[in-house]
């Protein structure tokens, strides 16, 4: 009896094991959870990650790589940066998680339609995803976090948005999305932080100025239209790249002003009159017509004594030009100020007056100009100098500015070169914003050219066929400066007159406006002739290449060592080496170094930027850095960063510089297109001379004389 009792015990306690065994063999995790994140390893490409499987195993009481969990399910999928390929699948309905990282990897193909509704933190940035964003989005309805950045993901966002109010932060900069700005984009109205630079956006922005933003980023996009007034307060706003048409007063050409024309004050909008080009065409009743007579006689009565008093000035100002000026030629030469705003300038000498000559109309005209003008006696040096409101020669308060674009022509001598003491005299011309409007249709689309590091630029037609390149300062950059402060700096880059550097022709600061003309090259950038233009890629032919590293060697030479202080140029790249059609270069950027190290523009690439840059400090050296980049462009044909490549070969100079002195991998390196066509003597000096610049050591790279030195051996 006992026998048989001591047997069925043990029959139960077998029974009970078999039966917890049989319970918890299924394992912790939660079925739905396992599926699914077995379905990812899958399409992954089942990568040798620990504990994950293609088909069963208990994830969370596994502690599967990267996995978190609470009780049995799947909470976190951290995979961030382990050189993960394949595919994200179909499958990544996991009911419960909250963060999904698989960022920095290389996974393509689509992201999927079903996503997970709980997640909150949902990260794919650096990879390479294609196709669009799905508008199951709109199921994420717990979602903060979005970051789908650096991938090549097209179309338009989604208009999915309605019901993600809690989302705070959005990032889906580097992709190629195209379109406007979503409607429901209004709604996030916790929305801190948006991302969208480098896509192909498009539309106005109208549609975030009510959102609590305090980092916008819409850099290099398509956007246009006036910025909403709202969005100039977020704290971090970086706009540069689009097309934005600005605020501008339109004054158009209009018939000789009258008397009683009402001049805006400095600072103030014009007001409205009978007259006025910005005159409205409502009717004016019986009433308002009386008034407006009335006061047209004491308009008439005030304009005629003021005349008068104008008129006595000058002539006292012309007796005493004439009297010292006796020993001259009798000719009268008339003087012409300009007034562009508040701050009245002109150009002086030391010693002598400037003269202002009025030219004959039309840019064609300007050589003819140049010989007319006297030139300053003995050479001295013309400083700008402010013209106060007290000076005798200010314009009448009734007399409209003038709209003609080419009537202040200035004549100023300038210290070019402090080596030698050579003086160099240059031309510089005022425009008036009405002028530049007109040579650009309003800065329209088409005239729109790219986005350099201080604003647009817009290709201008003069009436007779010549073309300018038009600069629009973005006014964050040169907010800081005076007037006087602005006319210093054109006149710095005035001064900076040599074969390889874009010539500069003239300026514009009216109406809140600053803008930059010069010389227009139809080969455009050397950045676009090596990444975007076959046809010019063909023609940089080896020898080609070496003269456009001479080219632009011999302008970063003569910045460094012909000025006192020295001339940094601190934004050299590709893109801002224009070419001639000789293919010759041209340096553009020269002098507007003080707006870069304001800090209140966007600063070097740090594909370009020398290590010292992250630390605030930038010399000479660092230009010879950034120029050993575009030395590595011109020898690889390759972009300095270029994230369509393989991970270790996206930054240039971190896959090129160790193969530079092997020349087996040297002779891979070079632009396919060229074919061979090089000398392989030619090609190692090019190789030496590179590997020079990009030192880390900013004392161990050469001064600028010694590589126009070495590059010249090579011709």
């Amino acid at each position: 009896m006992g026998y048989r009792n001591l047997e069925l015990h043990v029959r139960l306690f077998v029974t009970t094991m078999l039966v917890f065994t049989g319970t918890f063999s299924v394992g912790e995790t939660d079925q739905l959870d396992v599926a699914a994140i077995n379905s990812l390893y899958l399409a992954l490409g089942s990568p040798p990650l620990q504990g994950w499987k293609s088909v069963g195993g208990d994830p969370c009481s596994e502690h599967w790589q990267g996995v978190d969990c609470v009780f049995s399910n799947i909470t976190a999928i951290r995979l961030s940066g382990l050189n993960l390929g394949g595919e994200l699948g179909g499958n990544l309905d996991f009911p419960s998680i909250i963060q999904l990282d698989l960022s920095n990897n290389l996974i393509g193909g689509m992201i999927p339609s079903t996503l997970p509704p709980t997640v909150r933190n949902f990260s794919l940035s650096g990879n390479q995803l294609t196709g669009t964003i799905p508008a199951s989005l709109s199921s994420l309805t717990h979602l903060l976090d979005l970051s789908l950045n650096d991938n090549h993901l097209s179309g338009q966002i989604p208009d999915v948005f309605q019901q993600l109010t809690g989302f705070i932060g959005m990032n889906l900069s580097g992709n190629s999305l195209s379109g406007q700005l979503p409607l429901s984009m209004g709604s996030l109205s916790s929305l801190t932080t948006l991302h969208l630079q480098n896509n192909q956006l498009s539309g106005t922005l109208d549609v975030l100025q009510d959102l609590p933003l305090k980092d916008l980023d819409i850099e290099n996009n398509l956007f246009s239209g006036p910025i909403p007034p709202k969005l100039m307060s977020i704290p971090n706003f970086r706009k540069d790249g689009n097309p934005f048409n600005t605020s501008i007063i339109l004054l158009p050409p209009a018939p000789s002003p009258s008397p009683v024309d009402v001049v805006p004050s400095p600072g103030e909008a014009p007001r409205k009159s009978a007259y006025s080009p910005l005159a409205s065409e409502a009717p004016i009743s019986a009433t308002s017509q009386k008034f407006f007579k009335a006061k047209n006689v004491i308009y008439i009565a005030v304009g005629g004594f003021l005349i008068l008093i104008a008129l006595g000035v000058c002539l006292f100002m012309l007796l005493c030009f004439k009297r010292r000026s006796d020993s001259k030629s009798a000719k009268r030469h008339d003087v012409n100020l300009h007034k562009p705003n508040s701050h009245e300038s002109s150009f002086e000498s030391t010693d002598q007056e400037g003269i202002v000559e009025k030219p004959s109309e039309g840019y064609g005209a300007e050589n003819k100009r140049m010989n007319s003008i006297p030139k300053v006696q003995d050479e001295k040096e013309i400083h700008m100098k402010r013209v106060y409101a007290t000076s005798p020669l200010q314009l009448p308060p009734h007399s409209l500015p003038d709209i003609s674009s080419e009537k202040v022509f200035v004549n100023t001598a300038i210290h070019a070169d402090t080596t030698g003491g050579q003086v160099m005299t240059s031309s510089v011309k005022v425009y008036t914003v009405a002028s530049l409007q007109q040579h650009t249709n309003s800065f329209s689309q088409e005239n729109y050219i790219g986005e350099g590091t201080l604003g647009p630029v817009y290709r201008a037609e003069l009436p007779d066929g010549k073309l300018m390149a038009v600069r629009k300062l973005d006014p964050n950059a040169s907010k800081e400066q005076t007037h006087e402060e602005f006319l210093q700096l054109v006149s710095r880059i005035s001064s900076t007159q040599h074969a390889n550097v874009v010539k500069f022709l003239g300026y514009c600061d009216e109406y809140g406006q600053r803008l930059l003309v010069y010389e227009y090259y139809s080969n455009g950038t050397l950045h676009d002739a090596l990444h975007v233009n076959n046809e010019l890629h063909i023609k940089l032919s080896w020898n080609a290449r070496v003269r456009v590293a001479l080219g632009a060697a011999r302008a970063l030479e003569y910045l460094h060592e012909n000025f006192q202080p020295p001339i940094v140029h601190r934004n050299f790249r590709s893109a801002n080496v224009l070419l001639d059609d000789e293919l010759e270069a041209r340096v553009s950027d020269c002098g507007l170094d003080p707006l870069l190290s304001s800090g209140s523009a966007d600063q070097l690439s740090i594909s370009y930027g020398a290590s010292e840059f992250e630390f605030g400090s930038y010399t000479q050296q660092s230009d010879v850095y950034s120029f050993g980049v575009v030395m590595l462009e011109l020898l690889t044909g390759r972009k300095s960063y270029d994230r369509s490549r393989p991970r270790a070969e996206q930054y240039l100079v971190r896959w090129a510089v160790p193969q530079l002195h092997d020349i087996d991998a040297l002779s891979k390196m070079v632009d396919p297109s060229l074919n061979g066509a090089y000398p392989m003597k030619s090609l190692s000096r090019f190789a030496d001379i590179i590997s020079s610049c990009v030192q880390r050591e900013p004392e161990f790279r050469p001064a600028m004389s010694e590589i126009v030195q070495n590059l010249l051996r090579m011709t």
